[in-house]
């Protein structure tokens, strides 16, 4: 007869999987936590975006799907569109190359629920602004910014829980999708509902994003 011991228990289930999605207790530029469900729990999803001197090249790397690459091309075309509300020079994208990416490539990630986060995370880079690492949010966007419903709330609130988030951003139009969420998690978790992409900027990035700025004009004398 075998017994189960500490040492055997690598033999039967192998190596451990290690789980890169631990978000740092800082606040960075360019980074943005979505929620996701997968085959077997939910999870936080960080989203990550950069620019660089280029020539108006779009670029999403990951292991990603159709739909959030859409996601992606509506959160960089809301963002060209709003270019004079974010004082955003009329030539800067056509001198910079945009890239995306969605880490653990081992994981399978689609979707109509990343929007926000992608948007997030490239409203982020282009103007300089750290978004808070305590902000997870989710859901899809559309090309007027409008935020919209999502799936799967109870558990992506539990997965922000769980990572040590303490504000959740969905959709205005889920905010009655939340009641099956333990009570202990609701008391611990700050939710912000959303009605578009400027709710989301002004409760994620940690300066306001509307007002007068001159970071990203120093961005293209760099670059």
């Amino acid at each position: 007869m075998r017994f189960i011991t500490p040492e055997s228990v690598r033999m039967y289930l192998g190596q451990p999987i290690i789980n890169h999605s631990k978000t740092p207790a800082k606040d960075e530029t360019g980074i943005a936590y979505g929620l996701a469900v997968g085959q077997v729990s939910s999870y936080v999803t960080p989203i990550e975006a950069v620019l660089h001197a280029g020539k108006g090249l779009f670029k999403f790397t990951g292991n990603v799907g159709k739909v959030m690459r859409e996601s992606a091309e509506a959160a960089l075309s809301f963002i060209k569109s709003r270019a004079s509300v974010f004082n955003i020079p009329d030539d800067f994208f056509g001198n910079k190359d945009v890239h995306i990416h969605a880490p653990e490539g081992a994981v399978s990630k689609d979707g109509p629920s990343a929007g926000v986060a992608i948007a997030t995370a490239l409203t982020s880079a282009v103007l300089g602004i750290p978004v808070r690492h305590d902000v997870a949010m989710t859901g899809e966007i559309n090309l007027r910014g409008q935020v919209l419903a999502i799936g799967g709330v109870c558990e992506k609130i539990t997965a922000a829980h769980r990572e040590g988030k303490t504000t959740v951003i969905l959709p205005r139009s889920n905010d009655k999708d939340f009641d099956d969420v333990p009570s202990t998690i609701l008391e611990s978790i700050n939710i912000v509902l959303a009605d578009n992409l400027d709710d989301v900027l002004r409760e994620a990035l940690t300066e306001d994003p509307f007002k007068e700025r001159t970071s990203v004009l120093n961005m293209t004398t760099n670059n």
